[in-house]
């Protein structure tokens, strides 16, 4: 879609989930990759825009005090702040301790919530209730839960799962399943 548009952006537009601009006097494309979560969910197609804007309200709404929303992995995610965990991720420390994110795919909208697959019992309690929110069948790879159709994203569902787990729940339950 280049030409849709990009503030500080000539001719810019979205590519490949690329933000794209061309220097004016250039023939050149630049990709960058957006900064900010408002610069992510502007880029997306409408209906991705509006659904991912939805899931985003549900889970601030939800998701209990402590985690900071930010860019991570290119990626709109919550994460606990070095501040509140100093040591970081351990795949990368420098990076603050991750515990959730959304993402518009390709073929899908990903939920990424990393203490859903740290704990059994979270686990055994969402497979359980995704089935009275969706009538599709439950699509979850190694990392994520899919939703290929947006207007079937329980973000009620969504919303309950977020505030299950305390930043120092998720702490204490990474270090347990990370540090031992």
């Amino acid at each position: 879609m280049v030409g849709s548009g990009h503030p500080g952006a000539v001719g810019g537009g979205t590519f490949g989930g690329l933000l794209l601009g061309m220097v004016p006097g250039k023939e050149l494309l630049m990709p960058t990759t957006p900064q900010t979560v408002p610069e992510y969910l502007k880029v997306l197609p409408e209906d991705r825009r509006a659904a991912m804007k939805k899931l985003r309200s549900t889970i601030k709404a939800n998701l209990p005090k402590g985690f900071k929303e930010m860019m991570n992995y290119g990626m709109p995610s919550w994460v606990v702040p070095h501040s509140r965990y100093p040591g970081g991720y351990h795949c990368d420390p420098s990076l603050p301790l991750p515990f959730l994110a959304i993402a518009s795919q390709k073929s899908h909208v990903g939920v990424y919530h990393m203490g859903l697959y740290a704990d059994a019992k979270l686990m055994k309690w969402f497979q359980g209730e995704y089935p009275k929110h969706v009538k599709t069948k439950l699509d979850m790879g190694k990392s994520c839960i899919r939703f290929k159709k947006v207007e079937a994203i329980p973000c009620d569902l969504i919303g309950e799962l977020c505030g299950r787990m305390t930043p120092d729940e998720w702490i204490a339950l990474y270090e347990k399943n990370v540090k031992a």
